[in-house]
């Protein structure tokens, strides 16, 4: 009767009793553990529920616009307080004003898709080259040796020196702009990626090579998606030095040829001393490259992140 009570409390408490079968004992502990990988899957599970669009518009909208607003005002406030003439400080209105006359124009989108497109199409190119020459850098050491110190003092080096040699090799063309382009970013993007290799765990590199994934295959399968958040990293600071190289060469290097682009637009209004033009430029270049990272950059960032588990909300 004792020993009958005693199979029956192992029963309860979750512990083979004496005698039972190594094949149901067995199939007991693989159940308690599916269970236990269960729980654990369920604490970190994130709810998949979207947000009210209501709350979503105050987290995200309303800072930047309280923020925008904020410097309007201290700007109008400035302008009142008569703290510069108005040839130096021009009023929020009068921006507005260009604004809309380039509008009227039809120049205002002209402005903004001669210079985005040059961006970007050189900002693709400069992804062309930096990625397989970051992958050269990072996994061969003579590579390394020779070309990492020099692709470091690229990156360091003004993208606005590169602006006369390039008029002076290739003319005032397009083809200018884009070498321009090109040897402000292909850096950044080899740099980041060099990083990213740098800081994969020497585990995930040894586990591709036990399963095979060598060479190519090792760099597709491995090698590049451990060394995404670095490398993403290495293309938002790359389409930044795009941008800023572009406007450093239409700044200095114009022609009818090339159009009138953000950079040219801002030294016309330099040279027309109209300090609205130069105020609508500035806030023309900024916006795009506000409007880029918020529509390209960061939800790239945001899915890597959650998709490694290091990002819950946002």
């Amino acid at each position: 009767m004792a020993s009958t009570d005693t199979g029956v409390d192992a029963e309860k408490n979750g512990s083979p009793a004496a005698g039972e079968p190594e094949d149901t004992r067995s199939t007991r502990d693989t159940h308690d553990l599916a269970g236990l990988e269960a729980g654990l899957d369920a604490l970190d599970s994130v709810p998949a529920g979207r947000a009210p669009l209501r709350e979503t518009l105050v987290r995200k909208a309303l800072p930047p616009l309280a923020a925008v607003a904020l410097v309007l005002v201290i700007w109008q406030l400035l302008v009142w307080a008569e703290v510069a003439p108005a040839y130096k400080l021009p009023s929020p209105s009068g921006v507005w004003d260009e604004v809309t006359d380039a509008w009227r124009q039809g120049t205002l989108l002209d402005y903004i898709w001669t210079s985005v497109s040059r961006g970007l199409l050189g900002f693709l190119m400069a992804l062309a080259i930096g990625t397989p020459l970051g992958l050269l850098v990072a996994r061969v050491r003579f590579v390394r040796a020779a070309v990492g110190p020099v692709l470091s003092g690229l990156q360091s080096l003004p993208s606005v020196a590169w602006v006369p040699p390039a008029v002076l090799w290739l003319g005032l063309n397009n083809s200018m702009m884009y070498a321009v382009i090109l040897l402000g970013a292909v850096p950044s993007v080899a740099n980041g990626l060099v990083a990213g290799i740098d800081q994969i765990p020497p585990l995930y590199l040894r586990a591709g090579r036990t399963l095979g994934a060598t060479g190519a295959s090792g760099a597709r399968h491995i090698v590049m998606p451990a060394a995404l958040p670095g490398y993403l990293a290495g293309l938002k600071q790359g389409w930044a030095f795009s941008w800023r190289s572009l406007m450093a060469a239409e700044i200095i290097a114009s022609s009818p040829d090339l159009g009138v682009g953000l950079g040219q637009l801002l030294e016309n209004g330099r040279n027309n001393a109209s300090i609205s033009q130069v105020f609508l430029a500035i806030f023309l270049i900024l916006l795009v490259g506000v409007a880029i990272d918020l529509l390209i950059f960061s939800p790239l960032e945001r899915r890597v992140l959650r998709g490694r588990g290091l990002l819950v909300t946002r």
